[in-house]
């Protein structure tokens, strides 16, 4: 290594810590929205599968909105997994406002988990405990994506029952 490479060197190490303290402190400047499910409707009903519509609201506790472009998310109902995936997103939460979003998920309810079937029938009935779990992908710079976890009770919706 010759002396003209040291500088050089340094001012690379240099704007690496910059970058990554860059990283650091947009992922602590953006708090979690507050995610919960608001609604899970049966929109067709086969033997070859389901296709379900889940609702949710989001409210926004950054003085800034919240572009998001993906959505990793679990679902739960009455303690059984019902869904799990990501899909991209392209919706935008206002500064410290609330805002909705719905994704739709195909199931095979006869095939993999009879169980569930048995619950989202009785959900049509009862409120049904529920549990997401999930993240927000942002659409800010170096913004790592912002996790989300909520439980309640819901009652599903679905003339298919």
């Amino acid at each position: 290594m010759n002396a003209r490479e040291i500088p050089i060197l340094r001012c690379l190490l240099i704007l690496s810590s910059c970058a990554l303290s860059a990283c650091a402190s947009v992922s602590s400047m953006v708090s979690s929205p507050d995610v919960s499910l608001r609604g899970v409707q049966m929109t067709e009903f086969s033997f070859t599968g389901q296709t379900f519509l889940l609702d949710f609201d989001v409210s926004n506790p950054n003085p800034y909105p919240l572009p998001v472009k993906s959505v990793q998310y679990g679902i739960e109902l009455d303690g059984h997994t019902f869904a799990t995936g990501n899909t991209k997103g392209e919706f935008s939460i206002p500064a410290s406002g609330d805002g909705k979003f719905s994704i739709s998920v195909d199931l095979n309810l006869l095939q993999t988990a009879p169980q569930l079937l048995s619950i989202v029938r009785d959900g049509a009935r009862r409120d049904i405990p529920y549990a997401i779990e999930g993240e927000l992908g942002i659409d800010i710079p170096y913004a790592p994506p912002v996790s989300f976890k909520s439980d309640g009770e819901i009652r599903l919706q679905s003339s298919a029952f």
